[in-house]
């Protein structure tokens, strides 16, 4: 396998890295889930989540264990699911992030995408990315409005 076969691999991602665990697997290339304790296939939305995770972890403080991956959600009866929800230490939604692919523009779709289903989670935070762009959402309760803040909330 080459960079040629995973071109994402060489993109820039506006995220501190690691010495993430890659390998191949049937053909595949995998990556360790730290905090699912696997290996997963590495796919260009996974590799931004693993970087988002690892990020909220080791520079926001964030604890591992309040972090929920890739759970199912119902909205308006369709089946979704979000990509990280990290829950504040009373269990309640704190911080909403939808992950998507480095050359996915982030448009008023895809906000509009993760507002839909904070109607269902009810998240204080919410944030969009690629890797390289972050849009990063405070819920003001009294207007029912997001406004946008300037980086990923403090824990």
């Amino acid at each position: 396998m080459t960079a040629v076969d995973y071109p994402f691999l060489n993109i820039p991602l506006n995220l501190p890295t690691t010495d993430f665990h890659l390998t191949s697997e049937s053909g595949k290339l995998t990556i360790f889930d730290a905090l699912r304790k696997k290996f997963l296939i590495l796919t260009p939305e996974e590799w931004v989540r693993q970087h988002i995770i690892y990020y909220l972890i080791a520079y926001k403080n964030y604890p591992k264990s309040l972090f929920a991956l890739e759970k199912g959600l119902e909205y308006n009866r369709l089946k979704k699911r979000f990509d990280i929800l990290v829950l504040d230490r009373t269990g309640s939604p704190f911080l909403l992030v939808e992950c998507k692919a480095p050359e996915v523009k982030l448009s008023q779709k895809v906000v509009e995408q993760v507002c839909m289903y904070n109607k269902t989670i009810q998240a204080h935070f919410m944030a969009i990315s690629n890797g390289m762009q972050h849009i990063c959402l405070q819920y003001d309760a009294g207007s029912g409005t997001y406004k946008q803040i300037r980086e990923f909330p403090a824990f």
